[in-house]
């Protein structure tokens, strides 16, 4: 049944091989230009990847990219202070933001008819963005204010700050997005100054325009208002490469909290690694779902955990694959631990099922097809895989990749990845603030 709706959905987004259709552009400032045109709304979606996040950044400057993603909404020479958002909700469009430690993305979506006054909008605050101090200043306390609610405040955030920080030893995604408190409160002028002018370079932006456009709309348009923005020096490589890890490392976090955490992280390769498809399916296995194993043995059965969630972010470098648990009141940490790791050793050692193979994939591959239902969802991809699998075009033979994946697959990198010196454990032990103190 679930195969028979993915064949039709399949037909229906036209999604596969050459029924999604993407043209390319290169301005002469060297910003990328993908544009997908779906004519079944009058509506349009714009997105802007540039290639900066935490790994570009420095100690000292930590969190610099984050701080970008809020003041690019606070006014440039032509749209001032909020202009930003007033006048795309004027003309029916909505926006967001988000940062990772590779990229830092701007969303848009708005009716086609508005196509010209976004181009303007976005013109702006990348030529022309403003420095003014007090902005500066007020930003750098919402900031501040965003990461006490995010780490200090949050016994997850905490835990995985301080997961994070042990398992890269030279690598700069050891540092948190967000950024040090301490960098955040000291950034300089300079400091602002030299990283805009680095990561919001024309040539270091992918453009992705989908919706209810024309190609030769898009260029047009791009000409007149993106072109004229000089390109400059792009962030400089990364070099530096994780050395592999010699032996388990451990963290413990005393903190108040309701229940205890644990954080378990495993060193595994980066998004464009041909092990990536067998990993995704993997964690697919072991916690998607009622029926997954971690969820039925962990939370069903013996009742060790409330919940238990795996994964691992998109990465240009070598990642992370995270197991987060909230453990239940009165369970030994301990216990959680040895259960995982049973799990983990079984799929090494034995494999899995046939059944479960067919309703990972089925999982997976339907998960997939859902995203693209929008024109903000085909945006999104279309710039994560140019960015991150290095083409754009590997969206269209992706449901292929993850048919292909074996059972054999998977019980490989379960066996190459999640061993006992790949891996850094966290865990939180809640403690009752001191009388008078700070919790």
């Amino acid at each position: 049944m679930l195969r028979l709706g993915l064949a039709v959905l399949l037909t229906a987004l036209g999604a596969a091989g050459s029924g999604m259709k993407v043209t390319t552009h290169t301005l002469d400032n060297g910003m990328r230009i993908l544009v997908h045109e779906d004519h079944d709304v009058p509506n349009a979606a714009m997105y802007l990847f540039y290639t900066v996040g935490s790994r570009n950044e420095r100690p000292g400057i930590t969190g610099i990219s984050h701080y970008f993603e809020h003041m690019m909404f606070n006014g440039a020479k032509k749209y001032g202070p909020k202009q930003f958002d007033i006048v795309m909700e004027r003309a029916g469009g909505r926006n967001n933001a988000y940062t990772s430690r590779d990229i830092t993305a701007y969303t848009n979506w708005f009716p086609n008819t508005a196509l010209e006054q976004i181009f303007d909008l976005e013109a702006d605050r990348i030529h022309d963005l403003a420095f003014d101090p007090q902005i500066v200043e007020s930003e750098r306390g919402v900031v501040i204010s965003e990461r006490r609610m995010a780490v200090d405040n949050n016994p997850f955030g905490t835990l995985y700050e301080q997961v994070n920080a042990a398992a890269y030893l030279a690598h700069p995604y050891s540092w948190p997005v967000i950024g040090w408190a301490s960098d955040i409160a000291a950034y300089s002028m300079d400091d602002l100054k030299a990283h805009f002018k680095m990561g919001y370079a024309p040539n270091n932006c992918l453009l992705v325009v989908t919706g209810a456009v024309t190609h030769d709309e898009v260029v047009r348009l791009a000409k007149k208002y993106l072109e004229p923005i000089p390109r400059q020096d792009p962030p400089p490589p990364v070099r530096t490469v994780e050395p592999p890890q010699l032996g388990e490392r451990r963290v413990v976090v005393k903190r108040a909290a309701q229940l205890p955490l644990m954080i378990v992280s495993y060193h595994v390769p980066a998004t464009r690694h041909a092990d990536n498809a067998a990993l995704e399916m993997l964690e697919t296995v072991l916690t998607s779902g009622r029926s997954s194993r971690l969820y039925r043995r962990l939370v069903e059965q013996e009742q060790l955990v409330l919940s238990i969630n795996a994964g691992q972010q998109l990465a240009l470098d070598p990642t992370q694959f995270l197991f987060s648990m909230q453990v239940r009141s009165g369970v030994e940490p301990s216990k959680v631990e040895a259960a995982l790791y049973e799990e983990l050793g079984k799929v090494a050692k034995e494999g899995i099922t046939p059944t479960e193979l067919a309703k990972a994939k089925n999982q997976q591959i339907a998960g997939f097809y859902r995203s693209l239902k929008t024109i903000a969802g085909k945006a999104n991809l279309l710039g994560q895989f140019e960015i991150y699998h290095g083409d754009h075009r590997k969206l269209f033979t992706a449901v292929e990749e993850l048919e292909k994946v074996t059972a054999a697959d998977i019980q490989r990198v379960a066996g190459a990845y999640f061993g006992e010196k790949n891996r850094t454990v966290g865990t939180l032990i809640p403690e009752m603030p001191q009388k008078g103190g700070a919790e």
